[in-house]
């Protein structure tokens, strides 16, 4: 049933379904590190050795070795088949079905959409190259006043529509595009049996998708039309709630490490041209919980850039809320003196832009709660804590609390003991029992499976950095697997499936099981140090092959009669001792 699915569908329901969020509605989660932990549904115990883990989007029990993705742990619980678990999930995310291959007019709807594909497309060009002609001079102008230089214009497509009514429609409609296509892209406006162009002297900026399709445009006014900035309207295949700008070009960074949001397309583009890597916008729209979910697969917190202005930092209050609902880490880069984050950079320098502390979303609340009080009177520091206090309720860890209740005793005058009152928590020690015995725990389960042939964990191990993507090019092979299921799952990862795929496709449950250890074998610190852990396990690997090889020799050495081939063993021993040698000084 699911190849009957649109492949395409399919990736935006995994990329929209919070695994952690599905899990959840049927077993707590507590979260350790970068994973979540619960008692195991499927068998019981009584020591939580059941995870979850988001990035991957999959979870796997140590114990009874289930594992899989989040379709496989909706069917495994409501004893549904494959399509029901992905209608159920779809369903709870408001995801409308698509039309299924026998549908006949599911063709002319996906042939209608790639008209509309390539309409945007040839409408970006079509902008980009007016922006270079007498006609687009305005626009050109304008983008050079605001400090862009040529690279950075054509690195982002920027265009320019020119003050002609039917400019774009006519050229569209010379390609072979229909009226209709064209007023279903939301490139021209039919009234009757009139037709003209969306956009109208404005500098253009093209929305283009993660898999580089033209989505649509935003265009900011050359002159004193209202509303300033214009953007294509929702059309068949563009939902300005589900996207972000610039996503196409953070999606080439690896090991991103945090996406900077902000408010407009001017000020990605500006920002990137002094080097700020990871910039995005929303669609002229407040953020909203699909644009949290979509930056969430390309890093691991996101920090918000916006203006400086009231309007601004209200915009960021309502992002915190949104990215807090969605579970997903988010600070922030204030500016001072009312500044965007372009101006900043251009007064200032990329310097000092790169100095700016992010805060925390408490750290931030507490600033614009400050900004409400009065502390010079006794009145408004009461009222002040009093704030505070409600805000820091909603802090769990104990050494963050710690530091913020020691900022606010110093800005109020009251005790840390007072301050603790009136927040109304007690101050653990240390984390809980099970916290700590986490790690050890998944090892001791982990290295108890039977009949592993030796160098099976350093290879799982090797496999699992391989499937954080964050190892160089090249540096492991599928050849470096000596287990037959190890090395398919290799070739699968080295091919570009990822490891949720690769376990759905899995064949049996041997292989299902031997996937799912595997992907959820690291520790956050084995993650963070993906490269250099990868290069020992090569180097260890090496070393046993090396040494069983040696040890195979010695056997031959002791039990051949044959003198030429005692020499012969003994000549390649020695050299293998000279290689060991290397290998482990080399370890040291």
């Amino acid at each position: 049933m699911a190849g009957r699915l649109p492949s395409a569908w399919l990736d935006e329901l995994y990329a929209r379904t919070d695994i952690v969020s599905v899990v959840s509605s049927y077993l707590p989660l507590k979260k350790d590190g970068r994973r979540y932990w619960g008692l195991c549904p499927f068998h019981n115990e009584k020591t939580a050795s059941f995870s979850v883990n988001s990035e991957l989007n999959l979870y796997y029990c140590f114990g009874c070795k289930a594992g899989g993705n989040v379709v496989q742990f909706v069917m495994e619980m409501e004893r549904v088949s494959y399509l029901e678990a992905v209608k159920m999930l779809a369903d709870k995310i408001h995801m409308p079905l698509p039309e299924l291959k026998e549908d006949p007019d599911y063709e002319r709807r996906r042939s209608q959409n790639e008209r509309l594909y390539a309409a945007n497309r040839e409408a970006a060009r079509f902008y980009h190259d007016k922006l270079w002609t007498p006609e687009g001079k305005v626009v050109l102008d304008y983008l050079h006043g605001r400090g862009l230089d040529d690279g950075i214009i054509r690195r982002f497509g920027l265009g320019a529509s020119t003050d002609k009514w039917d400019d774009l429609t006519s050229y569209l409609e010379g390609k072979g595009y229909t009226r209709e296509e064209l007023g279903l892209a939301g490139l021209t406006v039919i009234k009757g049996d009139n037709a003209f162009d969306m956009f109208r002297s404005r500098a253009i900026f093209p929305i283009i998708d993660q898999q580089n399709r033209v989505l649509g445009f935003g265009g900011r006014a050359m002159n004193d039309a209202k509303p300033k900035y214009l953007n294509t309207s929702d059309t068949p295949v563009f939902n300005k709630r589900k996207g972000v700008y610039a996503i196409n070009l953070i999606r080439k960074i690896r090991d991103l490490k945090r996406v900077i949001l902000v408010e407009g397309y001017m000020d990605v583009v500006a920002i990137s041209q002094a080097g700020v890597v990871g910039a995005v916008a929303t669609l002229g729209t407040a953020l909203t919980n699909e644009q949290a979910r979509l930056l969430k697969r390309y890093a691991p917190e996101v920090h918000l850039a916006y203006d400086g202005d009231e309007a601004g930092q209200h915009a960021i209050e309502r992002a915190l809320g949104i990215f807090e609902a969605e579970g997903i880490p988010a600070k922030v880069l204030y500016f001072p003196d009312g500044l965007d984050p372009d101006e900043f950079i251009r007064q200032r320098g990329m310097d000092a832009f790169q100095k700016i502390r992010p805060m925390t979303s408490v750290s931030y609340r507490m600033q614009r709660l400050r900004l409400q009080h009065d502390l010079e009177t006794q009145e408004g520091r009461t009222e002040y804590a009093k704030a505070c206090a409600e805000l820091l309720k909603g802090v769990k860890d104990p050494v963050d609390l710690e530091n913020y209740l020691e900022t606010l005793s110093v800005q109020t005058g009251f005790s840390r003991d007072v301050l603790i009152a009136q927040v109304g928590v007690s101050m653990p020690a240390a984390s809980s029992q099970m916290q700590h015995n986490l790690p050890e725990r998944r090892e001791n389960l982990s290295t108890k499976r039977p009949h592993q042939p030796e160098g099976y964990r350093t290879e799982q191990t090797l496999l699992a950095l391989l499937a954080t993507g964050k190892l160089p090019q090249g540096m492991v092979k599928a050849s470096d697997f000596t287990d037959e299921r190890l090395r398919s799952l290799a070739e699968g990862l080295l091919s570009g499936r990822t490891a949720s795929e690769l376990i759905t496709e899995a064949e049996n449950d041997d292989q299902r099981q031997a996937a799912g250890e595997t992907f959820s074998l690291l520790t956050d610190n084995e993650r963070d140090n993906a490269a250099q852990i990868a290069q020992d396990c090569l180097r260890n690997l090496q070393i046993q092959r090396l040494q069983q090889d040696m040890n195979a020799l010695t056997d031959l050495m002791r039990t051949t009669e044959d003198a030429e081939k005692r020499a012969q063993a003994l000549k390649e021993v020695a050299a293998i001792s000279k290689e060991l040698a290397r290998l482990k000084q080399q370890g040291r």
